[in-house]
C-alpha cells in the first residue's frame, strides 16, 4: 500500500454521492477540501466522526475548507446514513474500494479478533489544486476533527 503524503498530488476520483449523482475530485478545484476516509456507515466510530464534521461544517466552509466523506458503503447505505444523520456535506460510495486503494488507504485492519482488508479511517487536505498538504493515516475518530481545526487554525 502506497500512502500519500504533503505534496503529492491526490489521485483523481469520480464517484456516487448519496442522491446517485456523480461527483468529481476536480469539482472542488479551486477551494481546499478535506477529504476523509471512513470504514461503514452507521457504525459507532464512523458516526461519531460524520456528526463532528457536520458540526463543525460552517467554521470550515467560512475558513474556506470544503468535506467529502467517502466509504466502500452502497450509495443506498450512505443515503440513509447522510438522512439518519442530517450530514449535509457529500458523502461518496466507492463500492470497489478503488478510489480507497489509489489514496492508499485500504489494507489489513483487525476488530476483536477478526482480520480482514477494509479501509484505514484517513483524512487528507488539500489546496485548491488538489495538492496534499495532510495526509493523515489511522486517526481516532474521537475527537479527530477538533484537532484538525485546530491544527488548521478553523
Amino acid at each position: 500500500m502506497t500512502q500519500l503524503t504533503a505534496g503529492d498530488t491526490a489521485p483523481a476520483f469520480t464517484l456516487a454521492d448519496a442522491d446517485g449523482n456523480a461527483v468529481s475530485l476536480a469539482d472542488f478545484f479551486g477551494r481546499n477540501v478535506v477529504v476523509y476516509f471512513y470504514p461503514k456507515a452507521a457504525t459507532p466510530g464512523c458516526t461519531t466522526e460524520a456528526c463532528d464534521f457536520r458540526d463543525s461544517l460552517s467554521s470550515l466552509n467560512a475558513a474556506g475548507y470544503a468535506v467529502i466523506g467517502v466509504s466502500p458503503d452502497s450509495v443506498d447505505e450512505i443515503r440513509a446514513f447522510a438522512d439518519a444523520e442530517a450530514l449535509t456535506f457529500p458523502l461518496l460510495a466507492d463500492s470497489d474500494a478503488a478510489v480507497a486503494k489509489a489514496w492508499g488507504v485500504w489494507g489489513e485492519k483487525t476488530v476483536g479478533d477478526r482480520t480482514f482488508d477494509g479501509v484505514i479511517r484517513s483524512t487528507f487536505v488539500l489546496d485548491g489544486d488538489g495538492v496534499v498538504q495532510r495526509a493523515e493515516y489511522g486517526v481516532d475518530a474521537d475527537g479527530h476533527v477538533a484537532r484538525l481545526r485546530a491544527e488548521l487554525g478553523v
